[in-house]
């Protein structure tokens, strides 16, 4: 038995077919309500950012606009060989690796903490988070006057009450300027690592968990052989993101220190730089090695983000 389509439909199809319109001009119209946005941010942070490159390869002195001129890749081997920009490179990764690395145990401790179950958990939780939350140059205010304060800060208001008259009364910024700097801000990331670290907790397989104590595991054997392997994501994950915004972190040394006892770290020397020193060429090509380093760090963040979204999907 043979069935025939009727000339109507077949008439139709390629009507129809015409009517469609062609998969290029159907995914610019999926793209289309984005294009505002997409200009809006080539104008605001790549046409800037251009424009600073281009910058960093002259001789340019506000003060001396008349005797700006091309100067290649001087800057860049100024900004390397410089005693004073040098220094504040090194700096910049002291403050970086101290302040990632000590925020990172600290919230994978407290991490562990809210894993258990106890009574107050979301009250705790929710305080834990709050220096997170603050304004970090409100923040590196409270750590100046607050708490490092020689005359009427709480830890010399501690060490009074503790040894009465005779106790010391160190003036903390003075006397350890760059701890006084990563003591603040490690206040202020231990959250953000804590809340990263604690989300790859609570994806743990709680069968395998389960399955490990039936077979005699204790909670070190838990943490180092299962635990542990499965945060080496997160905890990646934790380091790059802070490293990211550590090595651009101005407010605190600006706040705390402005950028005197050995504490100025590239950004703020940038700052100097171009706005005290007027070498708008000397602070581009300075600029731009931060960018470049932050690109690099948050490549291997959107990779290890990527790979984590690929492991939750197999998983589901």
């Amino acid at each position: 038995m043979t069935v025939t389509t009727p000339p109507a439909r077949v008439a139709a199809a390629p009507a129809r077919q015409a009517a469609r319109p062609p998969g290029r001009l159907r995914a610019w119209a999926t793209r289309a309500p984005l294009l505002p946005a997409l200009i809006f941010m080539i104008a605001v942070t790549q046409l800037p950012f251009v424009a600073t490159l281009v910058i960093s390869f002259y001789d340019w002195n506000a003060l001396y606009p008349d005797q700006r001129h091309f100067a290649g890749l001087a800057n860049y081997s100024e900004v390397l060989s410089t005693p004073e920009l040098r220094k504040s490179v090194w700096t910049t990764v002291l403050l970086t690796v101290t302040v990632v690395l000590v925020s990172l145990v600290l919230g994978l401790l407290l991490a562990l903490l809210l894993d258990r179950r106890f009574r107050g958990r979301a009250a705790v939780r929710t305080m834990l988070i709050a220096p997170f939350l603050l304004v970090p140059i409100a923040a590196a205010l409270l750590w100046k006057h607050v708490l490092f304060n020689p005359e009427y800060g709480l830890f010399n208001g501690i060490l009074h009450a503790i040894g009465g008259d005779g106790a010391p009364q160190p003036d903390w910024i003075s006397e350890m300027p760059l701890a006084a700097v990563e003591a603040s801000l490690i206040w202020q990331w231990t959250p953000f690592m804590m809340l990263i670290l604690l989300a790859g907790l609570q994806s743990r397989d709680p069968q395998l968990v389960e399955a490990a104590r039936m077979d005699g595991a204790g909670d070190w054997q838990v943490f180092v052989h299962i635990t542990l392997p499965h945060l080496r994501r997160y905890l990646e994950l934790g380091v790059l993101l802070g490293s990211i915004y550590i090595v651009q972190n101005f407010d605190a040394v600006y706040t705390i220190t402005s950028g005197g006892l050995g504490t100025a770290n590239l950004p703020y020397t940038i700052y100097q730089t171009f706005y005290q020193a007027h070498e708008n060429g000397l602070a581009s090509a300075a600029g731009v090695i931060v960018v470049i380093g932050s690109i690099v760090l948050a490549t291997f963040a959107l990779r290890v983000v990527s790979s984590l979204f690929r492991e939750e999907a197999s998983r589901g």
